[in-house]
């Protein structure tokens, strides 16, 4: 397994900022470093294998990147001890893998909210790189002097520049503001005496339906550009509807490829899902290696109240 230390003289741009990097692959580190160079980090060496000596050594840097494309169990142990111990500390986790790995090697990060890449392009490590950058809490508290200020202006030219020439999925993540439905939680709102009732919950729609619409959707492929039609949040809670339905389990990659649109992009949408309540992780009771991704209550509540809205609509027509 290639190591390679990437410690080096500090740029004078750099921030006071380190990032540790480790990857399975060299080119994959020599793309790292220069990544980090030219974000202003300070890129220092990290041994992820050495999470699993006794007493591990302090984590070296204020975001980790990390390219783990492979299975092999010492490196599925050190991550998941990783994963505490970022946690804790409130290191920020950048790491890449293959859509093979991406199930073992998600089910082993679920404290420190880590951004997973599948195979990423230079451009998506920047972004992510940035955006981690931007969540560091201490760069929120420190006072920045005029070499941060302007590594940092840097960084956001350079950011910009990328943005611009994103892909529309990338573009569209602009719409993850709009993922959250109204609360389900009814507290009441008194009419005089009476304390007013929500009404119950509609059951959830016969799965062959919601899978009709699924295939209907996809069709639509086979005419025109299926990128003019990728809605992958709406895609993505058709398929948990029916798997809940059918009490199926739903994996992370197989939500991948339900949302349709590429790995990299579909996992972001399911963090912004996760975060406003309307995606769960279930860890999978056989293996605490893997993970599965379920609707949250809310959302199936509005999924079968919006199923239920349409059926309303579609009697309304006969």
């Amino acid at each position: 397994m290639p190591q390679v230390n990437f410690a080096y003289d500090e740029p004078e741009h750099a921030l006071a900022y380190s990032a540790g990097a480790y990857a399975t692959r060299a080119a994959t580190l020599v793309e790292m470093r220069e990544i980090a160079d030219a974000a202003g980090y300070l890129l220092v060496d990290y041994d992820l294998l050495a999470e699993l000596d006794d007493q591990p050594p302090p984590l070296p840097a204020d975001v980790l990147l990390i390219d783990c494309p492979i299975q092999e169990g010492a490196t599925l142990a050190a991550l998941a001890r990783l994963d505490l111990r970022a946690a804790q500390k409130n290191i920020k986790i950048v790491i890449s893998t293959t859509i093979s790995a991406l199930d073992t090697v998600f089910g082993c990060l679920e404290q420190s909210n880590s951004t997973f890449l599948i195979e990423p392009t230079k451009q998506e490590r920047v972004v992510a790189l940035s955006i981690a950058l931007a969540k560091v809490e201490s760069m929120r508290v420190r006072e920045l002097d005029d070499n941060d200020k302007q590594a940092i202006r840097r960084l956001s030219e350079q950011v910009n520049q990328i943005v611009q020439q994103l892909d529309r999925f990338t573009r569209d993540d602009s719409l993850a503001f709009r993922l959250e439905s109204p609360e389900s939680e009814f507290h009441g709102e008194r009419d005089g005496d009476r304390q007013l009732i929500r009404t119950p919950r509609p059951p959830l729609p016969d799965p062959r339906l919601v899978r009709l619409i699924i295939r209907q959707r996809q069709l639509r492929g086979q005419f025109f550009d299926s990128e003019l039609f990728a809605d992958p949040a709406w895609d993505m809670l058709l398929d948990l509807t029916a798997a809940r339905v059918e009490h199926q389990r739903v994996s992370v990659t197989s939500l991948c490829i339900a949302s349709g649109v590429p790995p990299t992009t579909a996992l972001r949408w399911i963090g912004q899902m996760v975060e406003v309540g309307l995606l769960e992780r279930v860890e999978d009771e056989t293996d605490r290696r893997r993970a599965f991704i379920q609707l949250s209550d809310k959302a199936a509540d509005a999924m079968a109240r919006y199923f239920a809205e349409l059926g309303k609509e579609a009697k309304s027509l006969i």
